[in-house]
């Protein structure tokens, strides 16, 4: 139960103990401790709350770390807030607000409490706000001069620790300064400044993007699967130097050599029984209705005897030009199957290269063909790849990693030297705009996608 303050204590040494300990302290966090917990030394209460404006209920004695969505600090802090407009400490109960907040009134407050409102500082900080303080006996009067005092000792600690004049207020002075001394608005510093910014937003830069690019081969050979079969073996290895006419894989031939087999004994057969058929047509002219038939047939065999031979000569696959056999893992396709028309690997030549790039849809910029780009790979950032783009593919297509970009191709300035596979960094540059539009292109366009204008 609270009881009032003790006669023979020191009322006036105390605030100078607790106005010590105001100035001496470390955080904003510790002064706010001191104001809901230290203010027990002027006068004896059992609930204290802080509230500011700008931050609404920052502290409650006995609390460490205020929930705010909890139904008690919401009901507070609309309680502090309607207690606002008077900058005198007054005692209040239930009877001086309104009704809504009289009614939870007794549940979460004694019946006597105590406003000790906090004045704004000079520049706005510590913002408005007060101390509320709260127990179950009537608050004396002699103790309302103490603790007002003590309240704006504490505004005095909230000020000192007020950072420097931010930018805005500096720019407030300064104006309020040229009022002062006359000066036309052309000759004032804000002016001045807004339209330096302008003419900067104005200056034109190139539109560039970055997007991931690669050096690929710019006219290879595809080696294409001949035949639907098995690879028995591939006879080169990757990025192999080969010329023209090097065997470069074979097919598994024991089901081609049987096919074979089969299909010239299948067109033997078809030319015997043509011959049977001519020697018993010179006695018999029944026979000579089957000779058309049987010579068709034979026609038949012979072009299925020769397609599968044909084929048997093309299980062994030769380079068709010079280059670089560009390929994974050997191992990877022996043994395996592989339908007509699969490509197997190609062939490029070592100075055949260009870049290749994918742009993101959302960072798709107009580029004519042309337009430079330089490579920046992972092997060698310092050293860029300049080159001039061919073409950008009108259709944006899915990549790997789900997502939607459009191909970019683009022609070396000279050789290089460098192989192909070698990945990196592509940056494009487009046409020429003001910096202004190169640094709200994206909020514009993200704004446009949301509100549909």
């Amino acid at each position: 139960m609270d009881r009032h303050p003790d006669s023979g204590s020191a009322p006036l040494a105390t605030l100078l103990d607790l106005a010590h300990r105001a100035r001496h302290a470390g955080t904003a966090v510790e002064l706010d401790f001191l104001a809901v917990n230290g203010s027990h030394a002027l006068a004896p209460y059992r609930q204290a709350a802080l509230w500011f404006e700008d931050r609404g209920v920052c502290a409650l004695s006995g609390v460490v770390q205020i929930e705010a969505n909890a139904p008690y600090a919401q009901w507070l802090g609309r309680l502090v807030a309607a207690l606002q407009g008077n900058e005198q400490a007054r005692a209040v109960t239930s009877a001086d607000v309104a009704p809504e907040l009289a009614l939870e009134w007794a549940e979460w407050l004694p019946a006597y409490a105590l406003w000790l409102p906090i004045g704004a500082g000079a520049q706005g900080y510590p913002a408005r706000g007060g101390l509320l303080l709260a127990r179950e006996i009537p608050w004396l009067e002699s103790e309302l001069p103490l603790l007002a005092e003590w309240t704006d000792i504490l505004r005095h600690a909230w000020q000192a620790r007020t950072p420097p004049l931010g930018l805005r207020a500096r720019l407030r002075q300064r104006r309020a300064h040229e009022r002062e001394n006359g000066l036309p608005w052309w000759r004032r510093r804000v002016p001045q400044v807004a339209l330096a910014i302008a003419v900067l937003l104005c200056v034109p830069v190139r539109l560039t993007v970055l997007a991931p690019g690669e050096l690929v081969p710019s006219n290879p050979a595809a080696i294409r699967s001949p035949l639907e079969g098995v690879i028995e073996r591939i006879d080169v290895k990757p990025n192999q130097a080969v010329k023209k006419g090097d065997a470069l894989f074979h097919y598994d031939q024991a089901q081609l050599e049987s096919r074979d087999a089969v299909a010239a004994q299948a067109l033997a057969t078809a030319e015997a029984e043509y011959r049977q058929a001519l020697q018993q047509a010179l006695s018999d002219g029944k026979s000579k209705n089957q000779l058309a038939t049987l010579q068709g047939r034979i026609e038949e065999r012979r072009a299925e005897a020769e397609f599968v031979h044909g084929q048997l000569e093309r299980s062994t696959v030769t380079a068709p030009r010079d280059g670089i056999a560009l390929f994974d893992d050997a191992s990877e396709w022996s043994g395996r199957p592989v339908a007509t028309g699969e490509r197997i690997m190609r062939i490029a030549s070592p100075d055949d290269v260009e870049v290749e790039a994918w742009l993101p849809v959302g960072d798709a910029i107009p580029l004519d063909a042309g337009a430079p780009l330089k490579l920046y790979l992972a092997s060698s950032p310092l050293d860029p790849v300049e080159a001039k783009v061919r073409y950008v593919s009108y259709e944006a297509q899915a990549r790997p990693d789900s997502s939607f970009a459009y191909r970019v191709r683009a022609t070396l300035d000279g050789a290089n030297g460098r192989r192909v596979g070698l990945k990196g960094t592509a940056k494009l540059s487009g046409d020429w705009a003001p910096l202004a539009y190169w640094i709200l292109r994206r909020p514009f366009a993200a704004i446009r996608q949301m509100v549909g204008l």
